[in-house]
């Protein structure tokens, strides 16, 4: 792993509020995070997992505090620049998978790289290679409603890769597949972090992504209650 980390909370919060009634999902949390991690937020309902994962994904703005991702404050930046890091350097995978209906595997996996302006023979070989990778070569042309739940997050998570991102983003990824399927996709991702250093964070309550994460940072009521690491 590289010294400078890849992002850093400093001193974030998040405050949300409910008619007169103030909530806070986040209270100082500052944590470093350096390429190449398998790094789980784990914690009870309500610990903060989620709007972390969310601020960190420059899908939300910390109320105070900062959030860097490579070296750049995301919250000092205007809604275009923030839109841009998210389609250039930030792979997310949803508990829902988030997959259009009408498209294709293929053409899900392509479409972020598309936006990108990647050649059309470039983006053809880079999700082609990423979807053999994940198990679904013979499958690109299937709609989702063709595939099989952990099918479908699998071709999330070609997607969540196929813009060569700085970090992925996984918020609950096991939570709607059988315990077969999870054990499948977490080899998958365990693989995709070891061969090919992507960087993933989870959010999670799922055991069996905090015993294979090689680091879980424990949230308790929007603070870090602890920080492991584990050796390989």
């Amino acid at each position: 792993m590289s010294e400078t980390p890849i992002v850093a909370t400093h001193d974030v919060s998040r405050v949300f509020t409910q008619g007169k009634i103030e909530v806070r999902a986040l209270d100082g949390v500052s944590v470093e995070i350096h390429a190449g991690e398998f790094l789980a937020f784990t914690g009870p309902s309500g610990s903060g997992k989620t709007t972390l994962l969310n601020l960190i994904g420059a899908l939300d703005t910390p109320t105070s505090g900062r959030v860097e991702l490579e070296g750049k404050d995301l919250a000092s930046m205007g809604r275009s620049a923030r839109s841009h890091i998210r389609r250039d350097r930030i792979g997310f995978v949803f508990q829902a998978y988030n997959l259009i209906p009408v498209f294709t595997a293929f053409e899900n996996a392509e479409m972020v790289v598309r936006l990108q302006g990647v050649s059309e023979e470039e983006r053809t070989a880079r999700v082609n290679k990423l979807l053999a990778d994940v198990g679904l070569e013979g499958l690109e042309d299937r709609r989702p409603d063709e595939l099989s739940g952990g099918q479908q997050q699998r071709v999330a998570i070609a997607r969540a890769l196929a813009t060569q991102p700085a970090i992925v983003l996984a918020d609950e990824p096991t939570a709607n597949v059988d315990s077969g399927t999870a054990d499948t996709l977490l080899d998958l991702m365990q693989k995709l972090n070891e061969e090919r250093g992507a960087t993933f964070l989870f959010s999670t309550h799922d055991p069996r992504v905090m015993e294979r994460a090689k680091r879980v940072v424990r949230l308790v009521d929007g603070r870090v209650d602890s920080d492991e690491r584990r050796t390989p």
